[in-house]
Formats: C-alpha cells, structure tokens, sequence
C-alpha cells in the first residue's frame, strides 16, 4: 500500500496540486493571523512603549506619586537588579521659532535602558548640554550647538543649555505633541524644584533571575522605603496596560487579534475538510477496488493517511513561508508611511509551529474521514453509488435535525454573546451557527440554485440542463457552493467587522477628542478675532474655524467655580465637533468629565442664569453652551477661544505647522495653541497599522476561497466524464457543453456569494458587538462596494473554474468518454 500511495501523488499530482493550494493557503492565513499579533504586540511596543521597550520591569506608582530618593535606592540595590534608570521629567519653556514654545525635559537614561534613538551628534554628557528630538529641530530651525534658555516652574528655575545631539522623532502618541528634551541631572536640578521625585523606574535583570519573583522582591523593597503602591511590570504588561487604558480598562486589541486567530482556524479545518472529502468521496470506488484486490481495511487508510500527511506537510511549509513573505511585505510598505513607521514585524515561534501541525493534522484528518467511510461498508456495496442525504432518507433527517439543533443553539450563544459583550461566547455561537448551516446546506442550497436556474431560461438547452444538475446531485452541488459560503463567508465577516470596529473607533475618539484645535484670542487687541478666523480657514489642511466668545463664569458656589463658558451656535457645532453625538441644545451647559453635574449657576454680564448640567466624557473641552441660551453678550475684556477642525488626511508635521499658522494669525504664542489633533493622528496612525494587516489577512481569505471552488467543480467535472460524454453522444455540441457547466458554475458560485455575504454582514455585526460594545457604540457599517466586489469575484471565479475541465470535457470524443471507467 505504501506503493498505492505514492504512486498515488505521482500519478494523480493534479488532484494534490489543488488540495496543496488549500492547504497552503489556510495555513498561511492561520500563521499569518498569528504573527498579526505577536507584530502588533511589537508594534505598540514601538510607539505606546517607547519609553521603555528595554527595560526588563518597569514600575510605577499606582496613584501617581513620585517616587522619593529612599525608594530608588531601594530598588536599584537589589539584587536581581543589573542596570535601573530612575526617570526625572518636567515640562518647559524656551524662546525659539519665533515664538514661546513647550518641551518635556527628561534626564538622560542608562545605555541599556535608553529609550530614545540619536540621529545626529551625541547624547549629553557634560553639565548643561541636551539633545532634542529631530522633528522639532527641523520646526524651529534648530541645530547642533544652537542654545536654548529653558524656563521650568518658577521665575528662577532657568538654565542655559547647548544642543549636542539630535534625537529621532518619538512615537509614543502621549509624547508627540511637544518637544523632547533629554539633558543631564544638573539641568532637571536647574528646573524643578528640590525633591520633585521620579515618576517611574525602570530595570535590567542579571540572566537567569526570575522576573515573578524579581517583582515581588522589589516591590516590598520600594514598599519598605516608603513609597506609595508600586507597581512592577514587564514592558510587554505596560504596553497592555496602558492600552487597556485607553479602552476602559479592557485589553481591547488582544481580543480582537484573538478572535481573528479563531476565525482563521475554524475557516481553515472547514476549507480544508470540505475540499480534501471531495477529493477523497471522488476515489470511493477506487478504494473500494483495491479492497476486492484483498486490501485490508487498515491498509487502505494507511494508504489515504500517508498521501495526506505528504500533501499536508509540504503544504503547512509552503504556508508559512508564504504568510512571513505577507507579513514581511505589509510591515515593510507600512515602514514607508511617515505616520506608521513604528510598524515592526514579529514571527513568534506559535505561528510556524501551529502552521505546521495544523495544516498537517487537518489533511490527514479530513481525509480519514471519508476514507473510513468507504471502508466501513462491503467493498461490492462502496462500488455502488450511496444514496444521497435528503429529507426523505434517514441520512438527511439525521443530518437535518442535528444541523437545526446546532444553528438554533449557535444563534442563541452569538445574540447572548454580542448583547452581554462577551467575544468568547460569540465565537463560539458563530462557530456552532454556522456549523448548522453547513450540515443543512445541502437540504436548501440545490432548491436555492434551482430557483436562480429559472434566471438561465433563455440560455437555451444548457440553461436548462444547468438548473436540473443542481437539483439532481445535491450532495455534489452543495460540496461545491460549501467552499465559496465560507470564504465569502469569512471575507464579508471581516469586512464588515473591520468597517464596524473602525467605525467604533473613531466615533470613540471623537468623543475622547471633539476638538482638533484650540486656542484663546489675544487680549492686548493686537488681532482682530474675525480676520483671523477668516485667515485661518484658508490655511491649507484646515476644514473649518469658529469663534466662540465667552459669556460667563461659573458661579464660585458651584463645585466648578470660576470655570468661563463660551458660546457655540448649533450650526458651528455640527461644523466643528468631531463628535456628531455632541448637539447642543438650549438650557444646558456642557462641563468637561471632571466636572460636577446637576445644576449650574452662570453669572453673565447682566446676571446670574441657572442651566442644566451635563458632563460629557471628555476632558478636552472647556464649559461652553448654545448661543440661545445665554443672549447677553460677551464678557468685556474676556478673551474668546477659537476652535479648529482638521482635515482628516493631516500628518503630525501638518499639524505641528498649522498651530504656529494659527498662532501667528490671533497674535498669540504657538504653546497656547492645544487641542488632540496630534494625539489623534497619532492613535489614528496605530489602527491604520491594524487595519492594514487585517486587510492584509482578507486578501488571503479571498484566495483561499477561490482555491476552494475551483477545487471542487473541477473535481465534479472530473467525476461527471461519462455523463458529460453520454450528453454530447445525444446531441450536446462542445459549446452547449461548456456553456452548460459554465452557467452551472455561475449559478452555484452567485447563489453562495449572496448567501455568505448575507450571513458575513450578521457575523461581522455581532462581532464587533460582542468585541467593542462595552468601549463603544457599535453601529452597523457595511461596505457595499467591497461586498460588491467580492460578489462580483466569486462568481467570475465560478466561470474560470469550469473553463478548463469545461475545455477537458469537450475536447473528449464521447467515445472515449464513455469508456472512462
């Protein structure tokens, strides 16, 4: 048998040429999805971990106290310790540009633990030099032994430093909208006051020192010294940390990343089954053959079980190899876009192994299934043709019944699911849903087909034929249209999934960020607000400006006493927000979320006016109100804000140069310019990167689905070769025939792209329900054109197909044809 079997893969390589292709094609989506993890893990690293992607522990104060000089010590002392770095920083101010700006003033770190990267020059190392970041040099004109006067807390807190280096630009979102200055000890002792404290520590470990007890050990050091709840962390656990964060204490982005590693091994065990048991039901009589020849039963499936663990594992290689050349690629193009070159590439061993040993263990798998299926009955019996599942066979009910069970129980799982914001539970109501479907496939998809045949009427005598094919082997038509539902399936799941999370995304940063840009009027009257609105509106990556005055205070008796509120009219909110939520109405005053609600008294410039209270869930954003609701008029001698709104296509450096643009027009200095718009950007940047790969991942399910139904139509065509020559010795010209199996074809892949993409729309819903619905409002975002398109491919792929075996078909004399055993 070990002969049978590999003159098998000679032989017959064309048939394991098909199944390779599925195979390789699955495994490359399941290892790269893998590896989308373990880069984006990476790829925070590069920008939200920056600061410390060196480091071995990194701790921190829990309520955001610094540490003091006694708790440093501690920490450093200690044992396990090879390197620290105890990181000093303050923010200050220095003439340069034209104008005051604003930097972050750090003291420089160890070798090994430092963070930032020198372009040009050399990192302080003398009294009084700094190093600042290159993106800011270039923005002020600054160079290599340029000198700066730093200005820190207090009217003598200066010191005169001279560039010595200049540093690349930072990644790190919570650092890029102002300059980054590293300088030694002496110049933060110039600056800060005496006992200003550390504000985090970070560690190199000796090799071979356990990093759990290693934290512990330290932690109770700190602890003993006096320091207030430290928290140690490895660098990886920060960056999850921190990003957890940013989404409400949810590790959101694991998750996701988790999800699309499940969907790609449940896609690849059903793409891989279903196109291997074609294969395999096609050599039924064959097996059954070689079992009258007196092979046993153990032989015939050691024989099926050796071609698939060839088939498998050369296969897995070539997947793998082939998902590092896709990543390797996508992570390369990203490096190129100035806004996502913190983009890294990680190939964790997971990805390689789990490639290999699944793509080998679901080929030998899904061809013992069938295998065992013709030798568990007698070999005379495997020669005859099997009744085909249907309703009114025993086989269809069964199969019906369990399918039914299981797409009512999966819905109920994925709907709880999506509802309680549990992904896990979603998972697996969509696995198990969409397991039921497949089962019962075969009971609809033919009647379906059939139903669209009546639209291949006018075709003629082939039209005919095409529509009465479906119905007249379901199980054939159904293995068929099985390997297109799911790779539309998928790919309509994932685009609707990624448009959905996207969508949620955004809609969460606006409401984190409803103003790019903002900054107060001049109060010397040195520019006139209207003229420079107007300028500013014409500058180039601005969308809009307004103007908005102010009309009062909050009333000192109010928990935010003080505070001024401005005035914004309906239209130019709708115009300037980010968030489309965000409408204000009259009678109500909008307080940032550190605010108290309730009531609030505003005195204005003819008295006192009581509001409602709302507090938006943002802190980016001043007291303000709509105009109708106060009528009085500005305060006198209060200067007004300016809110602007970017274009979304803005870079940081756009940004950077729009602020001193709108600096220079309201006579102001570019520091009081504020707002989120880099921040944004830079976070916008960070899922561009995400989005990217999983875009990345489509491309790939898009293929492996075109594998899957070019695989199995050409194999129907195969085992259709006395039925096809029967036809044409009754009449069939060679052009009906291939007209027949193309129309077929059509039919079969249109009626399974518009029932996978269907289904792809609700999976990828609930999907980002059960993912994001506790961060976000999760509205349903579907990309028509995409799906569209994807439509359009699959039943263009369904023609292709069938032009070869169409063309085998009707090359072949019905003679020989006939005689095809």
């Amino acid at each position: 048998m070990l002969r049978v079997a590999l003159s098998q893969l000679k032989t017959q390589y064309r048939r394991f040429v098909a199944i390779g292709l599925a195979v390789m094609l699955s495994v490359m989506f399941l290892s790269a999805t893998l590896m989308v993890g373990a880069s984006t893990n990476a790829s925070l690293g590069a920008s939200v971990g920056e600061a410390y992607r060196h480091a071995d522990l990194v701790a921190t104060s829990k309520n955001g106290e610094p540490f003091s000089q006694a708790a440093v010590e501690a920490a450093a002392s200690a044992p396990a310790v090879k390197d620290s770095y105890a990181e000093r920083s303050t923010y200050v101010t220095f003439e340069a540009g034209g104008g005051e700006q604003v930097g972050r003033l750090r003291n420089t770190a160890p070798a090994s633990l430092e963070g930032s990267v020198l372009s040009s020059g050399s990192l302080p190392t003398k009294p009084f030099e700094a190093a600042i970041d290159v993106k800011t040099a270039e923005h002020l004109g600054l160079a290599i032994g340029s000198i700066l006067d730093l200005h820190g807390g207090g009217p003598v807190k200066t010191a005169k430093v001279t560039i010595s280096g200049l540093t690349k630009a930072t990644n790190d979102p919570f650092s890029s909208s102002s300059a980054q200055l590293l300088a030694s000890e002496s110049v933060l002792n110039a600056v800060q006051d005496a006992g200003a404290g550390y504000s985090g520590l970070q560690f190199t470990l000796k090799p071979g020192e356990d990093i759990a007890a290693a934290k512990d050990y330290i932690g109770h050091r700190m602890e003993s010294a006096g320091a207030n709840a430290p928290v140690l962390e490895t660098a990886q656990e920060k960056v999850t940390s921190t990003v957890a964060m940013l989404s409400a204490g949810q590790d959101q982005l694991t998750i996701v990343l988790l999800a699309f590693a499940g969907v790609a091994i449940l896609v690849s065990t059903l793409v891989v089954a279903n196109t291997f048991s074609v294969l395999v039901a096609q050599r039924t009589r064959e097996l059954a053959l070689l079992r009258c020849l007196g092979a046993g039963r153990s032989q015939i499936r050691g024989s099926v079980m050796l071609e698939a663990l060839v088939v498998g594992f050369v296969s897995s290689i070539l997947g793998v190899l082939a998902a590092m050349g896709l990543m390797t690629g996508l992570v390369a193009w990203a490096k190129t876009q100035p806004e996502q070159a913190f983009a890294t590439l990680a190939v964790p061993p997971s990805a390689i192994i789990a490639g290999l040993v699944a793509g080998t263990l679901l080929t030998v798998v899904a061809a013992l299934v069938p295998a065992k299926a013709a030798t568990s009955v007698a070999p005379l019996a495997a020669l005859r043709p099997a009744d085909d599942a249907t309703v009114g066979n025993r086989r269809g009910k069964v199969r019906l019944a369990l399918g039914l069970i299981a797409l009512i129980g999966g819905v109920s799982l994925l709907i709880f699911g999506s509802t309680t914001v549990s992904l896990l539970v979603a998972l697996l109501g969509g696995a198990v849903s969409f397991i039921g479907i497949l089962l019962c496939s075969s009971l609809f998809i033919p009647t379906v087909v059939a139903l669209a045949g009546r639209l291949a009427a006018p075709a003629g005598v082939p039209g005919k034929l095409a529509a009465v094919n479906a119905t007249r082997n379901p199980a054939r038509t159904s293995a068929t249209a099985a390997a297109l539902l799911i790779g539309v399936t998928l790919v309509s799941l994932m685009m609707t999934g990624a448009a959905t999370s996207r969508q949620a995304f955004n809609a969460t940063l606006a409401e984190n960020y409803p103003v790019d840009l903002a900054a107060m009027t001049a109060t010397d009257g040195s520019a006139d607000p209207t003229e420079a609105i107007s300028r500013i509106k014409t500058l180039d990556g601005v969308s809009n400006a307004v103007l908005l005055p102010a009309v009062g205070t909050l009333a000192e008796s109010t928990p935010d006493g003080g505070r001024t509120v401005y005035s914004l009219s309906s239209a130019d909110a709708a115009s300037i927000l980010r968030d489309n939520n965000l409408k204000p109405s009259p009678g109500t005053v909008y307080l940032p979320e550190d605010s108290a609600g309730g009531q609030a008294t505003i005195t204005t410039a003819a008295g006192a006016a009581s509001l409602d209270a709302k507090v938006l869930r943002t802190r980016h954003v001043p007291a303000f109100v709509e105009s109708s609701s106060i009528t009085t008029g500005a305060l006198p001698e209060t200067p007004g804000m300016v809110w602007v709104k970017l274009a979304d296509s803005v870079s940081s450096e756009q940004v950077q140069a729009i602020q001193k643009e709108i600096a220079s027009a309201l006579g102001v200095h570019e520091r009081t310019v504020s707002g989120a718009a880099i921040e944004r950007v830079t976070f916008n940047s960070i899922i561009d990167v995400l989005l990217l790969v999983v875009t990345g991942l489509l491309g790939v399910a898009v293929v492996i689905a075109l594998i899957g139904v070019a695989n199995t139509l050409s194999l129907s065509v195969l085992e259709r070769t006395r039925e096809n020559s029967l036809l044409r010795a009754l009449g069939l010209t060679k052009g009906q025939l291939r007209g027949m199996l193309a129309i077929e074809a059509v039919l079969v892949a249109g009626v399974a792209a518009l029932l996978g993409a269907g289904m792809g729309i609700v999976y990828g819903w609930l999907g980002a329900q059960a993912t994001l619905g506790g961060v976000a409002d999760v509205v349903p975002a579907v990309p028509w054109l995409q799906l569209l398109a994807v439509f359009g491919v699959a039943v263009v792929a369904g023609l292709l197909a069938s032009v070869l075996p169409a063309r085998r078909a009707a090359r072949l004399s019905p003679v020989e044809g006939l005689a095809t055993a």
